[in-house]
Formats: C-alpha cells, sequence, structure tokens
C-alpha cells in the first residue's frame, strides 16, 4: 500500500460509522456491526503492518496526513514503529472483546456495542496523533466510554468505580493541558515531532516534566496513584477489563515514550530517583496485595500494577535495553493480562462469582481450559518462550546498566509473580473436585475457544520469534535515547569489559578499526 493513501484516518473511520451504525439497530444486528468493523479495522492494521518500512534509513514518521483545522491546530496522523506496535495490540483485541460480550451483555446491546467502537476509534487516534492538541483530546475522551461501560454495565459497586476512575484520571491531565498550552506557545509549532527536537528551557522542563507526570502516572497507574484500578476492574465488565488492562494502561507508557523522554531529558534524568522510588515500591508492595486477594479479577489488577512498574523502571534506565524491554513488556502484558481476564470471565459466566475458594479441580472437568489458563499463568511469570520473558529480560538488564540496587528489588517483583499466579492456578485448577456446581460446569465452548486460541498464538510467537516486535521500532528506541544521552544518570553496576563502562559493540570496535 502506498504511504500517500490515508489508511490511518481510514481506521479511525471504520469503527466510528460502526459506533453510529449500532445506535440505530436491533441487539444482534449491533453485535454483528461491531465484530465487522473491528475485523476490518483488523485487516487494516495487518496491512500497516505490513506495509511499514523496516529498511535502515528509511522515515522515522510514515503514513503521514495533514490537513489543517484553525490556527496551529491541524488534523495530523502518523506512526512510527512504536505506535504501529500498539495500534497492532488494539486492533487485535477488539475483536476479542466483542466476542467476549456476545452472550454475556444482553442490556442495551447496541449502546454498549456504540461505546467499545467509539473507544478503539480514540484508542487508535491517541497512537496516531502527530499533533499534540489532537492526541490531547483522544487521550481524553478515551475516559468517557470507559466510564460508561464501567458505570452502565458494571458490577454491584459499578458508580462509586466508574467515578473513581474518572476523577482520577481527569484531575492529572488539567496540568498536562496547561503545560502543552505553554510548550506550544514557547516552541511555535503544535507538531509532536518538532516538540520532541525542541531543547526546551531546562529551568522550565522541571515544571513540564512534573505536570505529563501527573497524567501519565495515574493512567500506567503508578503507585500510590494506583488505587482506581482494582475497583475499575472488579466493576467492570470482562471485555471491559480486557480492553483496560490490554490498551488503555499502555497510554501512559507510550506517553513517557513520546513526550517525557525525548521533550524533556534534563527533568527526566533529575527526577529519575523518584520513578525509580515508586516503581520498586510499586513491584514489592502490590505484588504482596495480590498474595492475600480473595477475588481473582482484583488479583490480576494488582499483579498488572507490579508488571506497569518494571515498565517504568525500564523506559528510564535510559539505555536501548531498557525502552525496548519496556515496550515488549507493555505488548507481552496487554495479551496476557487481557488473556487471564477472559479466563476469569469465562467461569464467572457459568458460577457467577469470582471468589477464589468457591472453585477448585477444574482440570478434571474443564482440561481446554486448564490448559490454556496454564500457559497463560506461565506468560505472567514469566517462562522462557512466552511473551512477557523477553520484555522482562530486556527490561531488567536495562536497569541493572542503571542501578544494580533497582535492578534487585525489580527482579523480586519475578518471584513475588510467580508465587502469587501460581497459588491462584493451583486453587482453582487443582485439588479436589468436591462441590457439585463446580463439578457441573462445561468446558469451553468453541466461541470462548476463538477468542483464546489466537491470544495463546500471539504469546508464545512473541516468546518465540520477539525480533518480528522489536525490529519496527528498534530506531525508534534509538533516537529517544540518543536525545536523553547526554545527560543519563552515570551507572553503578561493574559491566563486563572494564569497570562502569558498558561492553563494547562490534559496532564500536569497527569505527576504532577504521
Amino acid at each position: 500500500m502506498s504511504q500517500s493513501f490515508p489508511i490511518l484516518s481510514l481506521m479511525l473511520a471504520v469503527p466510528m460509522i460502526g459506533a453510529i451504525a449500532c445506535l440505530f439497530v436491533s441487539a444482534q444486528s449491533a453485535r454483528w456491526i461491531a465484530l465487522g468493523a473491528t475485523l476490518i479495522d483488523l485487516v487494516l492494521g495487518a496491512i500497516l503492518w505490513l506495509s511499514f518500512d523496516m529498511t535502515p534509513g528509511a522515515a522515522e514518521w510514515q503514513f503521514t496526513e495533514y490537513a489543517p483545522i484553525f490556527g496551529k491546530f491541524a488534523w495530523a496522523l502518523g506512526i512510527d514503529g512504536i505506535a504501529l506496535m500498539l495500534i497492532a495490540l488494539t486492533v487485535f483485541l477488539m475483536p476479542i472483546c466483542i466476542g467476549a460480550s456476545w452472550e454475556a451483555i444482553k442490556d442495551r446491546v447496541g449502546e454498549y456495542m456504540a461505546a467499545f467502537l467509539f473507544m478503539e476509534t480514540l484508542m487508535i487516534g491517541v497512537f496516531a496523533a502527530q499533533d499534540i492538541f489532537l492526541f490531547y483530546i483522544f487521550f481524553e475522551a478515551g475516559l468517557i466510554p470507559m466510564y460508561l461501560i464501567i458505570g452502565i454495565w458494571g458490577g454491584a459497586d459499578r458508580i462509586y468505580a466508574s467515578y473513581k476512575f474518572f476523577l482520577y484520571t481527569l484531575l492529572g491531565s488539567v496540568l498536562m493541558l496547561i503545560a502543552m498550552l505553554w510548550m506550544v506557545r514557547e516552541a511555535g509549532s503544535t507538531a509532536i515531532p518538532v516538540l520532541m527536537a525542541y531543547d526546551f528551557p531546562v529551568e522550565a522542563q522541571t515544571w513540564l516534566w512534573l505536570a505529563f507526570f501527573a497524567s501519565f502516572a495515574v493512567k500506567m497507574p503508578m503507585w500510590p496513584v494506583h488505587t482506581w484500578l482494582p475497583d475499575a476492574h472488579v466493576q467492570a465488565p470482562t471485555a471491559g477489563s480486557v480492553i483496560l488492562a490490554g490498551v488503555l494502561l499502555k497510554m501512559g507508557g507510550y506517553g513517557f515514550i513520546r513526550f517525557s523522554l525525548p521533550m524533556f531529558p534534563d527533568a527526566s534524568a533529575e527526577f529519575v530517583w523518584l520513578v525509580w522510588g515508586l516503581s520498586m515500591v510499586a513491584v514489592v508492595y502490590t505484588s504482596l496485595v495480590a498474595l492475600v486477594q480473595s477475588d481473582m479479577k482484583k488479583l490480576i489488577a494488582y499483579s498488572s500494577v507490579a508488571h506497569m512498574a518494571i515498565v517504568t523502571v525500564g523506559l528510564f534506565a535510559f539505555n536501548q535495553q531498557g525502552v525496548e524491554g519496556a515496550m515488549m513488556i507493555m505488548l507481552g502484558h496487554g495479551l496476557v493480562s487481557g488473556a487471564l481476564f477472559l479466563c476469569v470471565g469465562v467461569i464467572y459466566d457459568r458460577l457467577h462469582t469470582r471468589e477464589i475458594d468457591r472453585y477448585g479441580g477444574l482440570a478434571v472437568n474443564m482440561p481446554k481450559y486448564a490448559l490454556l489458563f496454564m500457559l497463560f499463568t506461565m506468560a505472567s511469570v514469566g517462562l522462557p518462550g512466552t511473551s512477557n520473558f523477553v520484555g522482562e529480560l530486556l527490561a531488567l538488564m536495562g536497569i541493572y546498566q542503571a542501578s544494580s540496587w533497582v535492578a534487585l528489588v525489580c527482579t523480586t517483583g519475578i518471584i513475588l509473580g510467580a508465587a502469587y499466579m501460581l497459588w491462584l492456578y493451583r486453587r482453582v485448577v487443582f485439588g479436589d473436585l468436591v462441590k457439585d456446581d463446580v463439578r457441573a460446569m462445561p468446558d469451553l465452548s468453541k466461541r470462548e475457544l476463538a477468542l483464546l486460541v489466537p491470544i495463546a498464538a500471539a504469546v508464545l510467537w512473541m516468546g518465540v520469534y520477539p525480533e518480528s516486535f522489536l525490529a519496527p521500532m528498534r530506531g525508534n528506541v534509538a533516537s529517544i535515547v540518543a536525545r536523553t544521552e547526554a545527560v543519563r544518570p552515570e551507572g553503578d553496576a561493574q559491566l563486563a569489559m572494564g569497570k562502569g563502562k558498558p561492553t563494547e559493540t562490534h559496532e564500536d570496535h569497527a569505527e576504532g578499526a577504521h
């Protein structure tokens, strides 16, 4: 496909048109329209990936579109490898969410499907926007459909959870808008690529960084502003939890990569202690909290906070391995946590409880379920050959170069992660099948298999051949690392060749020979 074809605008238009159509048709028609729109976007996403130019020296920003609207504000779209991967994750998970809602949602189906399609438009828009105000509109508008999904189709305490979700995430973003207005006035441009290359005054960077941090830390979510997440997950319908964990949490990480690191490198280095400190607390504290949960969804929600903390230490390691590892965790966690929430949804649909103690012995009467649940549990733990292993290894290697103490504390998260996930699996799947209602639960239906098997395949693909995910974003990660190189804090790790010096690469050696 030619780079001039407006494929990004088409990917935004398809779910938007589908959302409007869903409001005016019957429940069953709305389901089919939503599935059709998300599958069309999945095909367009595959075309986008296949058409993306990964050759050395290729343009950093591809599939760019530009149409002035008023003043400096413009309809400006374009992607790099980082945005490409997150768009691919979004369009992959959306048809699965529609499928998961097929039988579970019976009230106001058209509005529910419209909310999901509207959210798909906004999520793709966040990753494709090249105008800073367009980004802000997409970034904030994404709150609205998720707020409605939790508040209308959620559990018993859905109103409390939806208000908490909305207020937490909105308050942080007001500061970010003020910072954006100042940046545009200072740099004279709203274009994100221009702002990424602009050198803001060092004293201003501190305040700008803090304003953006207030928004992205809540979205991630980082400790201690993570408390909205367990409530939102527990009350959200299954598909809402899948898209919340799978994509919406990644917007905070994307914000750090796109704004905080390249635009405010001096401030990023200045506040690295803050990010590392909060991340270390999050890894240990939320893992210990996960160990004592009795609700399956709450346990997986707390595990998400711990995984996202390893993302933030990887991003603020200021090196190639750290940032690449953080991106791989974001992609892997998007798949695995989404799959785990689907697994909880499968048994919740049968027994209408998420209490871990109500289950036991599912391996006997649900062997297919037990097998897939085991794969996703092992992937969450970071078993080699699964998606999360690659990301966690790279992120921890990256942070080890920056601080061996931070790496040591964050590695305990892997051990604690194995403890709570394997204990969850043992209690639900093994043991004696004593309860009659549990014994009567049927194994996975064809629809449920169709939802879980593609994620299982993607998890194994990422684990076995991660290069297909790393290659598109390698050049973009290198340019972000180059922006922070001058201010990178001195690492304390004693690496292989010479004390405190990074190992010499083949390229460095070749340059020296010349």
